[in-house]
């Protein structure tokens, strides 16, 4: 999992409350178990006619914004089902920030395992941050200060330390396991001195 630290971007403001995991990469697009690849079907049914063509005006079509690092949406983001290729997608089109006013829970958890940092403004915050979206302006977010930098203001906002630390280091929940694997072979170990029928080579 990629380190995350500072991040520069002009972000894309999508204000759709209540956008599911459905909505962020549908249905058809469940069988593959990579987390690459998903990026060009994220937000599928927005971006796309029904003969597959690209929808113009959707915002992640459109330059710069089809660049964006950095999301911000309408509350609930993220609800509906706990499927983890929706951060998957996020993160395969570059989106390694998403800024909501909530976040469903399953999601929000999943955010943070696959490098991606999800931030709850209120909504007077969103408000300000989607201006700098619609004059095409970089914003920038800092999480080891945990606080957002926009023109001459500044908004701090809240994360869990375990998350935070995962995220500054790059860890997901393998290396998370890795990182004791001295610890599991030693147990591993003295299991099989105490009690050789249960680990067998």
């Amino acid at each position: 999992m990629q380190k995350f630290t500072k991040l520069k971007s002009i972000p894309a403001y999508l204000p759709i409350v209540n956008i599911d995991t459905d909505m962020i990469i549908p249905k058809q697009f469940l069988k593959t178990i990579k987390r690459t690849g998903l990026g060009k079907n994220l937000f599928y049914e927005m971006r796309y006619d029904e003969q597959g063509r690209v929808i113009d005006d959707f915002i992640l079509n459109r330059d710069p914004f089809n660049n964006s690092k950095i999301l911000i949406a309408g509350k609930n983001f993220g609800c509906g089902s706990s499927r983890e290729h929706a951060p998957w997608a996020l993160l395969d089109f570059g989106i390694t920030c998403v800024i909501s006013s909530s976040f469903a829970d399953i999601f929000f958890s999943n955010c943070f395992k696959n490098g991606i940092l999800p931030i709850i403004l209120d909504d007077e915050k969103i408000k300000e941050l989607a201006e700098y979206a619609n004059r095409k302006e970089e914003i920038s977010v800092d999480l080891n200060e945990e606080k957002i930098i926009y023109g001459n203001n500044e908004v701090n906002f809240k994360v869990d330390e375990f998350k935070k630390k995962c995220l500054l280091d790059g860890l997901d929940d393998i290396a998370l396991s890795l990182k004791k694997s001295d610890k599991i072979e030693n147990f591993e170990k003295n299991l099989k001195n105490q009690k050789p029928w249960i680990l067998n080579d």
